[in-house]
């Protein structure tokens, strides 16, 4: 006997598309911080109460100075990636070309 591995087709679910936020923190100690999300303000709330990133903790508060959407969740940390490997800078003239 044969068991089937996939669910039949009317119980498939499919979750609709999450829009994803690369954002930009500045801290207290005038670092910058980058990360992706969903919820770009629940994120900054979760920095702000210590229970974001271990690097934010210790440089309370932060305040978001840039963020944008991005297609996808794969997207998001390819360009998170890119970010954090530009001078301060670089990110400074991305930020302050930000509209």
């Amino acid at each position: 006997m044969l068991f089937r591995l996939v669910p039949a087709p009317e119980i498939i679910y499919s979750a609709p598309m999450k829009s994803w936020f690369l954002y930009i923190l500045e801290c207290a100690d005038g670092t910058l911080y980058t990360g992706i999300t969903v919820d770009p303000e629940r994120r900054l709330a979760e920095h702000n109460n210590g229970t974001g990133a271990k690097y934010t903790r210790a440089r309370l508060p932060v305040a978001m100075v840039y963020c944008t959407p991005v297609s996808d969740r794969s997207e998001a940390s390819r360009l998170e990636y890119r970010i954090k490997k530009l001078s301060r800078t670089a990110k400074l003239a991305l930020i302050n070309a930000a509209p």
